[in-house]
């Protein structure tokens, strides 16, 4: 699968998605609306209905309140007795005398009247104290029910004048003014599904395009490795051939030249074998290491005199400051051997025709701290995230001069982690890199 055909692939999937969403948030915005226009209508027919039942209890009061006027001879006329309070709390001022039983009596008549089938309370209040002398519940008729008094009329002196009344409608709620936020329980609904696809898409195309790196890489890798077996096996194949050649016995100098051109391509191929066993060995599941106190400066001065016996001619110079008083680890010593000279063969390969190489170790709280510095030519800041990665080979255009398979540092990472320490890296393009591992020192 070609990576154009891959980019137009993700363009119109992504294209796609965005249709979605787009369309789901045109509907939401239509569904807010609708939902909100029908909110206001409600809310307008609650105003108007509330208004026409203040309305009707404001004359009914009124007509109750003349009436008690008319039953006490009091000539004097009501000019906006009625007044509301609350939504649901009248007062009726007339400074008479105001029997309970009478005031029932007429608001029932009168509510009923106007079809005001509703729970109320009433009242009666001293004019001079604004004090409650007496009031009482009264349910619709027919809920069944039954009228408590609160205060008995014989308790009342009915000869002093100055009353008013109240009436109070418990069940009456007052309307809402303000519109709330409408509800969409199920297109918010829709909408987080969408927004859970559009996370699943944008994981299925990041695992899709890691996938292709990935596979990209290991292309590259099987050809690099082909490229790396076969030279060695040409090698060693001609060489045997002159071997075998009738009159090699009588030179002996080039005899011994081109066996030690097989034994050097012998080395060079069993190492890239052991590339491939490592990368092998980090495919298991679970890497079974064999944990022991491990001397490190011991392996340190090894990998040292490993890698000047390779570079005996002098292409390599090797420096150490060991400064480290406890340097024993617990450790793996087949893959602590193979970290060291993992970053060592870096340090070579990655370093100019004379190569110089610095070792330092110390300990810090606990630590014991390993630096393997390089004079090379560096890192580029952006490769630097990505060193690690398995397979991954910083760029070098049409440049191969430096051979491998991209598994050395990927190898360190994880044996690395594996053995609960760090490993680190600084670099800069020129000048050199320098690696630092972390592990936790032992007595």
């Amino acid at each position: 699968m070609s990576r154009r055909f891959i980019g137009i692939l993700i363009l119109l999937a992504t294209a796609s998605v965005a249709g979605i969403i787009a369309t789901q948030i045109f509907w939401l915005d239509k569904a807010f609306e609708v939902q909100k226009t029908q909110l206001n209508l409600r809310n307008e027919q609650a105003l108007a209905d509330a208004k026409q039942f203040n309305d009707r209890v404001a004359i009914a009061l009124s007509n109750v309140a003349n009436e008690i006027l008319t039953i006490n001879n009091d000539p004097a006329k009501l000019f906006e007795a009625v007044k509301q309070i609350r939504p649901n709390f009248f007062t009726v001022a007339i400074n008479d005398t105001v029997h309970p039983f009478l005031l029932e009596t007429l608001l029932k008549r009168e509510f009923e009247q106007r079809n005001i089938a509703e729970n109320f309370e009433y009242g009666v209040y001293d004019c001079f104290t604004d004090s409650i002398v007496y009031g009482n519940y009264v349910p619709v008729i027919g809920s069944g029910e039954q009228a408590v008094y609160t205060a008995e009329a014989t308790e009342i002196k009915w000869d002093k004048d100055g009353h008013y009344f109240s009436v109070f409608f418990p069940d009456r709620v007052p309307v809402e003014t303000e519109i709330p936020e409408p509800t969409v329980s199920t297109w918010a609904f829709s909408a987080i599904i969408t927004f859970i696809v559009f996370l699943f898409f944008t994981y299925s195309v990041y695992i899709i395009l890691k996938q292709k790196r990935l596979s990209e890489m290991k292309t590259d890798f099987i050809n690099n490795m082909t490229h790396e077996l076969k030279t060695p096996i040409s090698t060693i194949s001609l060489s045997s051939e002159v071997l075998m050649s009738d009159g090699i016995s009588a030179n002996p100098d080039r005899l011994k030249q081109y066996a030690k051109l097989i034994h050097s391509e012998n080395q060079r191929l069993r190492m890239q074998v052991e590339k491939v066993l490592q990368l092998a060995t980090l495919d298991k599941e679970k890497v079974e290491l064999k944990m022991e106190s491990i001397d490190l400066h011991q392996y340190l001065h090894e990998a040292m005199n490993s890698i000047s016996l390779a570079h005996a001619d002098g292409s390599v110079a090797i420096d150490s400051a060991l400064k480290a008083s406890n340097h024993h680890i617990v450790g793996d010593p087949v893959h602590i051997a193979n970290i060291i000279y993992n970053l060592l063969d870096n340090a070579v390969k990655y370093s100019p025709e004379k190569a110089k190489i610095h070792i330092n170790t110390k300990n810090d709280n606990g630590f014991l701290i390993a630096e393997i510095v390089d004079e090379g030519i560096g890192i580029p800041e952006e490769s630097i995230p990505h060193i690690f990665e398995r397979f991954y080979r910083v760029p070098t255009g049409n440049v191969h001069d430096v051979k491998g398979f991209g598994l050395g540092l990927h190898y360190v990472k994880e044996m690395v982690k594996a053995h609960n320490g760090k490993v680190e890296v600084k670099s800069k393009l020129g000048t050199g890199t320098t690696f630092t591992l972390k592990f936790n020192a032992v007595a």
